[in-house]
């Protein structure tokens, strides 16, 4: 039983607020030019880079919270672009009082967004509030929505309570219509002709990165054949993106290893740049629940603090399968290279 008070009403406030997102941001960029977009606002912010579209879907955030969810589920606020991090609602009110904790990221995937390149995602996570010690482990409620393109009429999203199955609905933006979709991970028991792939979106690393992936593809497929496409791979910068994928069968295996790589990069002077963050993550219960495998960076069980600070390495497989194939070759990868 949930442990957070009438979680099926607050669903429907936030599956409402991220419409709002979605529908505000695509306006955004039918009516804003792509430069403006893509400006950078703010590089000294609280997690990532703050970009001109962000804002967009910022400024409804804690207005939204604090009218239409402060009142009956007193509330601490975790997003970046809030000074500090985090936020109470009500104003004023003390985080210990809280009743629940709630982990956003308005739009994962703005770069490809606000290029017009790929779908961005809006993430909510909602656990019961136990003060900082709260993870992603205790998160109760999830709710993921897809940010089309000006160009793409239809968008998912995707949620779930902790006690319940998992939803999902495509939107015609267009029309309004929306009609019930059963995403479903990949049951193939290879990655040959699939997509699978470690991330690799930033300068820093990615040449070690690189060499780690071709490691695992070696040994899973054996050496490259002449005039072949044993593997494909698609470098989403977006890991609720990421997740989506995984959670809809288009892709069978992905990793973001970034944090085990910070020690190898200072070891040569340099930094490793920007990691996975835990709101970014928000939604691992979905996947988990749509049959996704999620382990960290070292093999374990995935979790986080829910806070915009953490760095977060991530695996995920499609199925069992696919899990007892590449871990054992992702992990004799890492190991040669002095990383596990």
């Amino acid at each position: 039983m949930s442990a957070i008070h009438e979680p099926e009403r607050l669903l429907a406030l936030i599956r409402a607020l991220h419409a709002q997102i979605r529908d505000a941001v695509v306006a955004a960029c039918e009516r804003i030019a792509l430069d403006e977009l893509a400006g950078v606002v703010d590089d000294d912010d609280d997690g990532d880079t703050i970009y001109a579209v962000d804002r967009v879907s910022e400024e409804l955030l804690i207005g939204f919270f604090a009218r239409e969810v402060a009142p009956a589920w007193p509330l601490v606020l975790v997003a970046e672009g809030i000074p500090g991090g985090q936020v109470v609602l009500p104003e004023g009110a003390p985080a210990e009082a809280a009743a629940i904790r709630v982990i956003v990221d308005p739009i994962d995937g703005t770069r490809g967004l606000m290029y017009q390149k790929r779908p961005g995602w809006v993430l909510t996570g909602v656990a019961p509030n136990r003060g900082p010690d709260t993870r992603l482990s205790d998160v109760e409620l999830a709710v993921m929505t897809e940010i089309p393109l000006v160009k793409q009429h239809l968008s998912d999203a995707l949620w779930a309570t902790a006690d319940g199955p998992l939803h999902a609905v495509r939107h015609n933006r267009l029309s309004g219509e929306e009609w019930a979709i059963t995403p479903r991970p990949s049951r193939a028991d290879t990655i040959a002709h699939g997509f699978a792939m470690v991330s690799r979106f930033f300068p820093g690393a990615r040449d070690e990165l690189a060499a780690i992936d071709e490691a695992v593809c070696r040994a899973v497929l054996g050496p490259p054949q002449r005039g072949k496409a044993q593997l494909f791979e698609d470098q989403y910068i977006c890991s609720g993106g990421q997740l989506y994928e995984l959670i809809s069968g288009h892709d069978r295996f992905v990793a973001d290893l970034r944090p085990l790589l910070d020690a190898h990069m200072a070891a040569q002077g340099r930094d490793l740049g920007i990691c996975c963050h835990p709101y970014d993550l928000a939604t691992i219960m979905l996947a988990r629940k749509a049959g996704v495998l999620l382990t960290d960076d070292r093999g374990r069980e995935l979790d986080a603090p829910l806070d915009i600070h953490a760095d977060v390495g991530w695996v995920g497989y499609a199925n069992p399968a696919i899990r007892a194939l590449v871990e054992p070759a992702l992990a004799a990868a890492l190991r040669d290279r002095g990383l596990l």
